[in-house]
């Protein structure tokens, strides 16, 4: 059994599964009650706007989460199900297992996304609110980063949760540190450190969350980066240069890389106490 037809089951299992389809639904809701707002004061996209800010809230709040439940999910499943006891049987590595079912996962949620992102152009278009084809790869791709990065950490997750309660209880405490706690949890640990130790730290902490890290660097890749402040200072000067994307893109990479080489790990381990 090879990385592709794992890839493929797992694409089959995603497209009949009723959470993907709700939460296609959700974005779509979500996405028309934005541009119903923000056709009151006309649709400014150009740049790093208040409208801008909005729609990477909007994604981030979303996103993330489906990601991460989706992820989990499904190799949690096949644990309850026992439909990996069956896999286990055949010559098949824990490695190309994740692979598979990563691939497969990338696939749904790369078709929910362009369902979603098309019907919101459909929509803005029968409302006369346009969007430029910049605008719109801009936040494609933001998008794109988002669930690559939390899909790795879907991966873990599924891998050391028993099942779906568990799976569910640790996904949604990790999106609500790292989406909507964030600003406030970063304050109040700052405020404890010497005014030196400030800029090091807060590079680490936002290295280790991948929905601000991604978001900071989508807005100072538009223009927005002075809004961060002088705390955001070496931020701003690295993603602002010639191998800022580059250096964005490696450690994407190698965030995909660790999570998702540590998943195979602590299956494979599972697999041989099972």
């Amino acid at each position: 059994m090879n990385i592709w037809i794992l890839a493929k089951r797992e694409m089959k299992l995603g497209f009949r599964n009723p959470w993907s389809y709700s939460f296609l639904v959700l974005f779509f809701l979500f996405s028309l009650a934005l541009l119903l707002i923000l056709s009151d004061g006309g649709l400014h996209l150009q740049g790093y706007t208040h409208s801008t800010g909005m729609m990477i809230n909007f994604i981030l709040y979303l996103l993330p989460l489906m990601t991460l439940l989706l992820g989990s999910f499904s190799l949690t499943s096949e644990k309850e199900d026992g439909t990996w006891r069956l896999l286990s049987t055949y010559p098949l590595s824990s490695f190309s297992f994740l692979l598979g079912k990563f691939i497969g996962l990338c696939a749904v949620l790369l078709a929910i996304l362009c369902a979603g992102f098309g019907l919101f152009g459909i929509m803005g278009a029968l409302l006369n609110l346009t969007v430029s084809l910049q605008q719109f790869q801009i936040f494609i791709f933001f998008s794109i980063a988002v669930m690559l990065m939390y899909l790795g950490l879907a991966m873990l997750i599924g891998t050391l949760a028993k099942n779906r309660w568990q799976a569910l209880t640790v996904c949604v405490g990790i999106w609500f540190l790292t989406v909507l706690a964030w600003p406030t949890l970063l304050i109040g640990m700052l405020q404890l450190l010497p005014y030196p130790a400030i800029q090091p730290v807060l590079g680490l902490l936002t290295l280790l969350n991948p929905a601000e890290l991604v978001r900071i660097v989508t807005v100072i890749k538009i223009g927005g980066g002075s809004v961060f402040g002088p705390e955001y200072y070496r931020f701003v000067e690295w993603a602002q240069g010639s191998y800022g994307t580059i250096i964005a893109t490696l450690y994407g990479c190698l965030w995909l890389i660790g999570l998702t080489g540590l998943a195979s790990r602590l299956w494979e381990r599972g697999r041989h106490h099972d």
